[in-house]
């Protein structure tokens, strides 16, 4: 009988214009933590989903609970005991927790689904696992967060052998992280075996027992996790040192270009006020739920505004819809990139120039729309077999290099740039921290919204802290501290007048 729960030897997949996996391998044993490492585009994704049967590898063997399997789709490999928990999740938002924790596996007696037996052992599941949900209310309801835990206990609900998590604290705050960690060792203490895909090396180092390293669709190796460290792992993801995480570029700061004051978006935003300068990068930290990403989707026309004021340069601004705030030399990169950021089934050329179409011209210069993507493909170093590729089909961090792209083509006075990093790998993360430098440089100002500490500490010249819908402090390049940040993210009540001196 073999160690290991699942072999993966010698996966060949290839999608048109490149080879995604070429003779890759991952060995798993049960009842550890197997972490996957590599840059977006390395192979980890596709892995995966070869092994549970949205795609079908080209050649290679998969060897799981000591048989040969080969499954034609998710539905096999579920039955089978691989679960999966993915990044970007899909609910039912407006179905109970319930009814998404069954979907398409309701207990049934006398052909009528047994509503009792599912409440039961929904409620049984998430005592089991230390869940605190409301398993009768909407998904709507909940918050990301717990709708992330909902598909963690769906998995362990199928008795799964396997249990798959791509990016799970990504929406997760410090209390749930260490409660999905609590659960992982649950899992691990019940002979399951978990492979875990994260970018975020504190958590990795923690939890890992064993580590494998893919670079451009190829193993590159595999070891115990002691037997590693943060260096080591760059090194062997990126084929290079990646000495400054976080480059720091020092600009000079100019006037007031921005200011907000008494922002109010629902309960959400609640008299938020801030200034933005010139040639600056103003961080914006907090934990989830603080209302961050809703002050910015206000400020730039996603959600509406019921109070207060935008004033650029001196003058109040009327923001009543994205083209408006475009129209005033605001542009936004937003955390949700699927939801509302790129275009799927179009091209990295629709995608970079849809913001900057008239510049193009009537009829377009489709030449120049073609010479300026291939221009940011390079610089920003995107992974793709050619421009007229569909953006659907790129990984989640290089999507997000071409978002990028489109707002450095529209060239705004402000840019506001959402969890720009969530989900990226490290070289990515060093090469777009570079680029939002290279704004400010420009003399352009820069607004980053960031749930990574470290990142907001490096980058950010200040940074506003919000705390339930409410700016709490604003802190100074020398004020900067984990426990300051901290301390302000907890707050309750609004920022006290002195907070707000420059």
């Amino acid at each position: 009988m073999s160690e290991y729960i699942l072999e993966m030897r010698d996966i060949v997949k290839s999608f048109p214009g490149v080879k995604a996996l070429d003779g890759v391998q991952l060995m798993v044993k049960p009842g550890t933590v197997h972490t996957l490492m590599g840059e977006n585009g390395a192979g980890k994704s596709t892995l995966m989903k070869c092994l549970t049967g949205l795609y079908h590898a080209d050649s290679g063997t998969i060897i799981y609970n000591g048989k040969k399997a080969n499954y034609k789709n998710a539905l096999q490999s579920l039955e089978d005991g691989i679960s999966m928990v993915p990044q970007e999740m899909s609910p039912v938002l407006e179905r109970s927790v319930i009814e998404n924790l069954w979907l398409g596996r309701e207990p049934r007696k006398m052909g009528l689904v047994d509503h009792q037996k599912m409440l039961k052992d929904s409620e049984k599941i998430f005592e089991e696992l230390g869940m605190d949900i409301n398993p009768r209310i909407k998904m709507k309801e909940i918050s990301v967060a717990k709708m992330q835990m909902v598909e963690i206990a769906k998995a362990v609900s199928r008795n799964a052998k396997i249990v798959i998590m791509d990016e799970p604290t990504s929406a997760l705050t410090v209390a749930e992280t260490e409660d999905l960690f609590r659960i992982i060792e649950q899992l691990k203490e019940e002979n399951v075996a978990v492979i875990y895909i994260s970018h975020k090396m504190e958590e990795i180092f923690r939890i890992s027992d064993e580590i494998s390293i893919y670079r451009d669709g190829h193993f590159v190796h595999s070891d115990l996790a002691k037997n590693l460290d943060t260096q080591s792992v760059i090194g062997y993801m990126v084929g290079r040192t990646v000495s400054n995480m976080f480059p720091k570029t020092e600009c000079e700061i100019g006037e007031t270009v921005l200011e907000i004051k008494n922002l109010n978006s629902g309960r959400a935003v609640q008299n938020v006020s801030f200034d933005l300068h010139k040639g600056e990068i103003l961080g914006f930290a907090g934990l989830v739920g603080a209302g961050r990403t809703e002050a910015m989707e206000a400020i730039f026309g996603l959600r509406e505004k019921t109070g207060g004021m935008i004033i650029k340069e001196g003058k109040e601004i009327v923001i009543k819809s994205t083209q408006d705030a475009i129209k005033n030399g605001i542009g936004m990169l937003t955390e949700d990139r699927r939801g509302n950021g790129i275009f799927g089934l179009l091209n990295l050329i629709d995608n970079s120039t849809v913001v900057n179409w008239k510049a193009y011209g009537f009829p377009m210069k489709h030449k120049q729309m073609i010479a300026d993507t291939k221009e940011y493909i390079k610089k920003l170093n995107i992974k793709t077999p050619s421009e007229k590729t569909k953006i659907q089909d790129l990984s989640g961090g290089n999507q997000q290099k071409v978002l990028l792209a489109r707002w450095m083509l529209v060239n705004p006075e402000i840019l506001i740039i959402d969890e720009p990093t969530k989900g990226i790998d490290v070289g990515a993360k060093a090469e777009i921290h570079g680029l939002i430098s290279e704004v400010v440089q420009k003399g352009k100002s820069v607004i980053l919204v960031s749930s990574e500490m470290q990142e907001v500490m490096s980058v950010a010249d200040r940074i506003v802290v919000m705390h339930e819908g409410k700016v709490t402090g604003i802190l100074r390049r020398d004020e900067f501290s984990q426990e300051a940040i901290m301390g302000l993210s907890i707050k309750e009540g609004t920022m006290k007048e002195e907070g707000n001196e420059q």
